[in-house]
């Protein structure tokens, strides 16, 4: 079985083995193809029967291309460069990884939190620059220190990740509050379910934990941020479209939100004109969270059984 990885470097940038997948065929692994649609794409898929990508796009023109394709392997969640339809349509299957970075990605959620209330990196460098040792106090401080014990913590998507954030969050001594579609007794043991409204209303820091969907496209915007708290934090490691960047932008700026961490924005790398990369108070990360080794590991054991089990003829984690 002839097997391609596209764009194998995002994954194992060298840390980790491709050996567990070269023990299921030919494998030929590609550090980087393309992001966009490229000729390059399908040259390198030729005549193979898996394609294993990332961020790789397959488009209906590429599998019309590459007639040879029986299974897509996505080394992520999400699947969205994948025409889907048009694959389920010529026979292809295709897998992703549905659950692999849920405690990671909520360390990192609370991580942007602790850098904001701490200014933990700005102290460091400043220390180093030798302010410190000049200055003429026994310490210093360039922001206002926040204690988190006592406030209240807002998260919008009470699923894996946003009840893995939730038990950090009540670990801390925060009152935790949750909108949630899909409501459960394991939800309602560590957050208080409300209205989306009282969220907003009552949350010093509001984490977006939920996913995207054209419910959720946007749901942060000016009209929903005009009934948050004066100075409320936002932090969001799940998608960039669920913001309206300019609105957040305005917001950050006249202090209405005291400050946001953001690993995601709307459009990925982020462009120059993004309106967040100016803004006040806001922390831009490179989409992150998720990439901590052991979580990438994961990633390359999901995705290995994900292919073994096709070629049994039992495919698991299949998306279309």
């Amino acid at each position: 079985m002839k097997i391609i990885v596209l764009d194998g470097i995002t994954e194992n940038p060298g840390d980790l083995s491709w050996s567990a997948l070269q023990a299921l065929g030919e494998v030929t692994v590609y550090e980087r193809t393309s992001y966009i649609e490229s000729p390059l794409i399908k040259e390198r898929i030729g005549d193979a029967e898996i394609v294993v990508t990332n961020k790789t796009p397959i488009s209906k023109e590429t599998i019309d291309c590459c007639p040879n394709i029986k299974l897509i392997a996505v080394l992520a969640t999400g699947y969205n460069v994948i025409d889907c339809e048009y694959a389920k349509e010529k026979g292809i299957t295709v897998v992703n990884v549905p659950n692999y970075g849920t405690q990671v990605v909520a360390q990192y959620a609370v991580s942007l939190l602790m850098e904001i209330c701490s200014h933990i990196g700005h102290h460091d460098q400043t220390v180093k620059e030798g302010t410190w040792e000049n200055h003429i106090d026994w310490c210093y401080w360039d922001y206002p220190m926040i204690e988190l014990f006592g406030k209240t913590a807002g998260i919008i998507g009470l699923g894996r990740i946003g009840q893995a954030t939730a038990r950090i969050l009540s670990a801390m001594g925060m009152k935790v509050l949750a909108d949630e579609t899909h409501q459960s007794e394991e939800g309602r043991k560590i957050a208080e379910y409300v209205s989306m409204d009282r969220l907003f209303a009552e949350s010093d820091v509001i984490f977006l934990h939920c996913p995207l969907t054209p419910e959720s496209e946007g749901i942060i915007n000016k009209n929903t941020i005009s009934k948050m708290k004066d100075g409320v934090i936002l932090i969001n490691n799940s998608r960039g479209p669920l913001i309206v960047e300019q609105d957040l932008a305005d917001a950050l700026n006249s202090g209405k939100v005291y400050a946001a961490g953001l690993d995601v924005v709307s459009t990925e790398p982020v462009t120059a004109d993004n309106p967040l990369l100016k803004a006040k108070n806001c922390i831009i990360t490179p989409h992150i969270s998720w990439a901590a080794k052991e979580a990438r590991q994961r990633i390359m054991d999901i995705t290995v059984n994900n292919i073994k089990a096709f070629m049994e003829g039992s495919p698991v984690n299949v998306v279309n």
